[in-house]
C-alpha cells in the first residue's frame, strides 16, 4: 500500500519532468493527474493479486484523476475552466466514497490509518479548490473602475481619470497592480489624463494563455490603449520590473511615446551575442514547470491567506520566471533621444542601483537622475510617493513646454 503511494507519488513528479509534456499550468496539473491515478490503479491492482484483502475500489480514484489529466494534457486550457467547477464537488463526493470503501473492506488498522492522511489531504484540495473557483467568480466587478477591453483573447482592465495632454500611463511592479498605484494616480490626474491598467491575471484582468514577457505586455498595452481610445504620445511610468515594460514599449513604439519615468528601474541586459545557449533553455524549462506546479498549488485556494487569487500567483511566478527576457527585450531602447526622461533611485536601495540608473539616465539627452534620500523601493510608491507624483509632473511639463525636464 505504501509502495503504491509512493509510486504514485514519484511517477507524478517524473511525468511533470517529462520533455514531452510542455511546461503550462494544463498540462503540468494533467501529469501531476495521471501520476496520482498511477499510484490508485497500483493500489487496486496489487492488492487483488497479492494480499487477502482485496482494495479494488482503488479503481475509481484512478480512473477519476487519469482521465481528468488525460483530458488537460490533451485539450489544455480549453478545458480547465470547465474542470474548476465539475472537479471539486466530483472529488469530495470520491473522498466520502472513498472513506467508506477503506473502513469496511479494509481490516488492517495500520494499513488504514495510511491511507486516511491521503484521503483527509483529497478532501482538502477538493474544499479549497472549489472555494478558489466560487471566490474567482464572484470576485466584484460592480465596484470596478474603468472598463473591461479585449486585447485578443483576454480582457485588460483600463481606468482613466483627470483630462489634459500628455497622457500619464502608469505601470506598476513586478506582482503588482493598478490599485498599488493609489497614491500617485489622483495627484497626477490634477494635472492632466492618467491611465493606469492591470496586466493579464492582476486585479480585474483576465488571465492570458500567451508567455507574458516584457514584449508581449507592451504589445498588449499598446492594443489595450487604441482599443480603449487613449490617444498618444503618452509619458510612460513604470516602477521596478514596469520600468522593463515601458524601456520595451518606447523600444517597439517609439512615436506612441513622449516622455518617461523611470521609478527604481529593474536594470535592462543585453542578451549575450543575442542568443539563448541550451543550458539556459533547460534553466527556463526547469523554471516553468515549477511555475507552473506554483499555479496549481494556488487553484487549490492556498494563496488566500496572502490575499492573492489562483491567477495573480500564475501571474506573478510567471513575471520572475520571464524576468531575463524581459530584461534582455528592455536593452533594446539604446536612444531616447532627446525625449524628457527622469530616473528615480530609492536612497536606501541596493548600492549597484544608482550606478544602473546613472546608465539608465544616459538614454536621452533630456534627463535628469534623481536619488531620493531615506526612501525604499516600495516607499516611492507609498510614503514617499510624492516624490514620484513631482517627477511624472515635471516630465509632462517638459512635453508640455518643449523645454528641458527640472533637474
Amino acid at each position: 500500500m505504501a509502495g503504491s503511494l509512493a509510486g504514485g507519488l514519484v511517477a507524478a513528479l517524473l511525468l511533470v519532468a517529462a520533455p514531452f509534456i510542455p511546461p503550462e499550468e494544463s498540462a503540468v496539473t494533467g501529469a501531476v493527474l495521471c501520476g496520482f491515478a498511477l499510484g490508485w490503479a497500483m493500489l487496486a491492482v496489487l492488492s487483488v493479486r497479492f494480499t487477502d484483502q482485496p482494495q479494488r475500489w482503488a479503481a475509481a480514484p484512478a480512473l477519476f484523476m487519469g482521465l481528468g489529466g488525460l483530458l488537460l494534457v490533451a485539450f489544455g486550457s480549453s478545458v480547465h475552466g470547465v474542470l474548476n467547477w465539475v472537479w471539486p464537488p466530483a472529488l469530495l463526493g470520491l473522498v466520502v466514497w472513498m472513506a467508506v470503501r477503506v473502513h469496511r473492506q479494509l481490516r488492517s488498522r495500520s494499513r488504514r490509518w495510511l491511507l486516511y492522511p491521503v484521503i483527509a489531504m483529497l478532501a482538502l484540495a477538493a474544499v479549497g479548490a472549489g472555494y478558489e473557483t466560487v471566490r474567482e467568480a464572484a470576485d466584484p466587478r460592480a465596484c470596478m473602475p474603468g472598463q473591461l477591453i479585449d486585447v485578443g483573447g483576454h480582457s485588460l482592465h483600463l481606468s482613466c481619470t483627470g483630462s489634459g495632454s500628455p497622457t500619464v500611463v502608469l505601470e506598476p511592479g513586478a506582482g503588482g497592480m493598478s490599485a498599488d498605484l493609489g497614491r500617485i494616480t489622483p495627484a497626477v490626474a490634477r494635472d492632466t489624463r492618467v491611465c493606469v491598467y492591470d496586466r493579464a491575471g492582476r486585479g480585474w484582468s483576465e488571465p492570458a494563455n500567451t508567455p507574458q514577457d516584457g514584449t508581449q505586455i507592451a504589445a498588449d498595452l499598446h492594443t489595450l490603449l487604441e482599443a480603449g481610445n487613449v490617444p498618444g504620445p503618452y509619458v510612460l511610468a513604470g516602477h521596478s520590473f514596469g520600468g522593463l515594460y515601458v524601456l520595451t514599449f518606447a523600444a517597439r513604439y517609439p512615436d506612441d511615446v513622449a516622455g518617461m519615468v523611470l521609478v527604481d528601474s529593474t536594470a535592462p541586459r543585453a542578451a549575450e551575442r543575442g542568443a539563448t545557449s541550451p543550458s539556459d533553455a533547460g534553466y527556463y524549462d526547469i523554471l516553468g514547470r515549477v511555475s507552473a506546479l506554483g499555479s496549481t498549488s494556488a487553484r487549490l485556494g492556498v494563496g488566500r491567506p496572502f490575499a492573492a487569487t489562483a491567477n495573480e500567483t500564475r501571474s506573478t511566478i510567471e513575471e520572475y520566471v520571464r524576468a531575463n527576457a524581459s530584461m534582455e527585450q528592455a536593452a533594446s531602447l539604446g536612444d531616447f533621444a532627446d525625449k524628457p526622461l527622469v530616473v528615480l533611485t530609492a536612497g536606501s536601495g541596493m548600492a549597484d542601483s544608482s550606478a544602473a540608473h546613472d546608465a539608465l539616465a544616459t538614454l536621452s539627452t533630456n534627463s535628469a537622475h534623481r536619488v531620493i534620500d531615506g526612501a525604499t523601493h516600495t516607499s516611492l510608491i507609498s510614503e514617499d510617493a510624492d516624490a514620484t507624483t513631482q517627477a511624472i509632473l515635471d516630465v509632462v511639463t517638459s512635453v508640455r513646454n518643449a523645454e528641458p525636464v527640472v533637474r
